[in-house]
């Protein structure tokens, strides 16, 4: 046994060695995985988390390669010829953008987990759309807009606003909320300067609130999922200067049973009958509309950014990384343990939320202080004092992340609110003059 890691994240929450070797909450077989772990990670997502790169002694991992980004188009034939020198036998990506070639070099050399047409439908947003709407699933109107007179054509239809993305984005990099004719043009003529392309995706503007519903499923089956609700607009990482709260929602809240549902029926119609997807961490997202309706945005086969790993393992007591890491990897999964409700999920143990902000331009001149409260089970800082920093680039590119608990919703949202405050106000950036001085 061997396993190939590609790795889109900073290293600090990923220790994949002690996972593998069985150093896990829940894990009793604590034995030594025995065979070669070789990594390939994107040395941007470090430098751009705070972290030191790792040196050739920095590190327990049978091998180690840093690309400037895992898009560099050297990436995939570099994977496969280390699959077959060191006779990878499990691949394993948790971020969005490499599940997919993961997937590829699974079933190029005969792997086990999933292959391309497994996870296609919860990368290719059109398919994504079609098998949910085929099963029941209330989604946004949409087309794949080849040209911009197509675009066009569908905002005269729909009106405004409407959204262009990437069909297979994450992060919601590239995703635009165009308010009007004028906008929409703009955008046109810098996507299709190049001529007809089918990567892009067009939809109506669906009002309301978004609400994102993550989980576990295990060897088909969900074992253990919740409800959350974001405080404010994911697309608006770049301007957005305040605290961004996220809130799961209260066991008796109506929205939580029937968001349980949607995504229930969602996986369904994306994993037929065969599909090789069966243990793997989930994220979905769902508008609330303001006439009470549930439209899927989008869901992926891979645990949530930001903090939801960390929510979810305060809800559950279940590190959604580890599961997907052991299973990837084809060993024994950490024991989940838990009171499970009349649909034999488990039972939250309180209520979850985290606070972000977004990095801005400049020099950082202070920093919040690490907060002491009793309530708060995680802070992180993606900068240091002195250092100077681009903009967000996406909406997982924090400043600043705290996670905490609470007995119910309102008490949750009433801590995280004042500790935002409290980081907005100790923190300091100065913008740099073009020159680059302050």
């Amino acid at each position: 046994m061997s396993v190939l890691v590609l790795h889109r994240n900073p290293f600090a929450a990923f220790p994949y060695r002690r996972w593998l070797d069985g150093d896990a909450p829940g894990l009793h077989d604590r034995t030594p995985y025995p065979g070669d772990l070789v990594v390939l990670a994107a040395r941007d997502k470090i430098e751009s988390a705070g972290e030191q790169l790792p040196g050739d002694s920095d590190h327990d991992f049978t091998h180690l390669e840093l690309f400037d980004t895992l898009d560099d188009e050297a990436v995939p034939a570099r994977a496969l010829a280390l699959a077959e020198k060191h006779r990878i036998t499990h691949v394993i990506a948790h971020h969005e953008a490499d599940i997919a070639l993961a997937a590829r070099l699974r079933e190029r050399l005969g792997l086990d987990g999933a292959w391309s047409a497994d996870i296609t439908p919860f990368r290719d947003k059109a398919l994504m759309k079609k098998l949910a709407r085929q099963g029941g699933i209330a989604v946004a109107p949409h087309t794949v807009s080849g040209s911009a007179q197509e675009a066009r054509d569908f905002a005269d239809r729909h009106g405004f606003p409407v959204v262009l993305k990437q069909r297979e984005g994450y992060n919601s990099i590239g995703l635009r909320i165009i308010a009007d004719r004028d906008e929409l043009e703009a955008r046109l003529a810098e996507a299709y300067q190049d001529g007809r392309r089918e990567d892009l995706l067009i939809e109506a503007y669906v009002p309301g609130r978004m609400c994102h519903v993550d989980g576990l499923v295990v060897d088909g089956r969900t074992v253990a999922a919740w409800p959350s609700q974001y405080q404010y607009d994911l697309a608006s990482f770049g301007i957005d200067p305040g605290p961004r709260v996220d809130l799961t929602l209260d066991v008796d809240d109506p929205l939580t049973p029937r968001l349980l549902t949607l995504i229930e029926q969602t996986l369904a119609a994306l994993k037929p009958k065969g599909s090789r997807l069966r243990t793997h961490a989930f994220h979905a997202e769902v508008f609330h509309t303001p006439d009470d309706r549930l439209v899927l945005c989008e869901i992926a086969c891979r645990s949530g950014g930001a903090k939801i790993r960390e929510v979810f393992e305060i809800l559950f007591g279940i590190q959604l990384a580890v599961q997907v890491t052991r299973a990837e990897a084809g060993l024994s999964l950490p024991v989940v343990e838990g009171a499970v409700d009349e649909r034999g999920l488990l039972r939250p143990r309180c209520m979850s939320g985290q606070v972000l902000t977004m990095k801005r331009p400049g020099l950082v001149r202070s920093l919040p202080a690490v907060p002491g409260q009793e309530w708060v089970k995680g802070f992180w800082l993606f900068a240091e004092e002195g250092q100077v920093i681009a903009p967000a680039s996406g909406s997982a590119d924090f400043l600043t992340a705290t996670v905490g608990s609470a007995p119910t919703r309102a008490e949750c949202e009433r801590r995280l609110r004042a500790l935002g405050a409290r980081i907005i106000a100790e923190t300091k950036i100065v913008p740099l003059a073009g020159n680059g001085e302050v």
